[in-house]
């Protein structure tokens, strides 16, 4: 992945949930792009990719990433507010249906105002992966996983799922 849109992963529930967080930083460059009354906010799009993100880390876990999975579909989506610098944001994945030829996920975000302590839900995702080595056979592919980045194994890492990854 060249661009992650989450910073840690916070709790891992094997083949069932993964929970990630994102901090909202005005260093992201996204960000001085996307203001409203005033104000610079992270996309409804960018949040969407961080759920897919959290559940494809899910989903390729099950497996020790031996597989290559991609978003397949966004199968529904709805977001409430908007979040900016300072906000947390966190995403909760689980799946709910995982076979060869890909995985059904839900999902929520939730999102912390900076100085507050209580988590304040403001959406909810359902996503669609495809295992693709499976549903394209015959489709040459590079040999390696393209999602392992340096940055998403020092996620890993620092989750202590790095061995998943071998």
């Amino acid at each position: 992945m060249r661009w992650l849109w989450i910073d840690c992963i916070v709790e891992h529930e094997v083949e069932k949930r993964l929970v990630a967080i994102k901090n909202v930083s005005l260093a992201e460059d996204v960000l001085h792009d996307h203001v409203i009354d005033g104000k610079p906010i992270m996309p409804f799009s960018l949040m969407i990719e961080g759920m897919a993100q959290t559940a494809g880390i899910l989903v390729g876990s099950t497996t020790r990433f031996k597989e290559k999975v991609i978003l397949a579909k966004i199968a529904k989506a709805s977001l409430d507010c908007d979040v900016t610098a300072s906000d947390t944001v966190r995403y909760d994945a689980t799946i709910e249906r995982i076979d060869d030829a890909g995985a059904s996920t839900s999902g929520t975000i939730d999102r912390r105002v900076a100085g507050g302590e209580a988590w304040e839900r403001i959406g909810r995702i359902e996503l669609l992966f495809s295992h693709i080595d499976n549903n394209l056979a015959g489709t040459e592919f590079p040999a390696h996983n393209f999602v392992f980045s340096d940055n998403f194994k020092m996620i890993l890492e620092t989750a202590g799922l790095a061995d998943l990854a071998d």
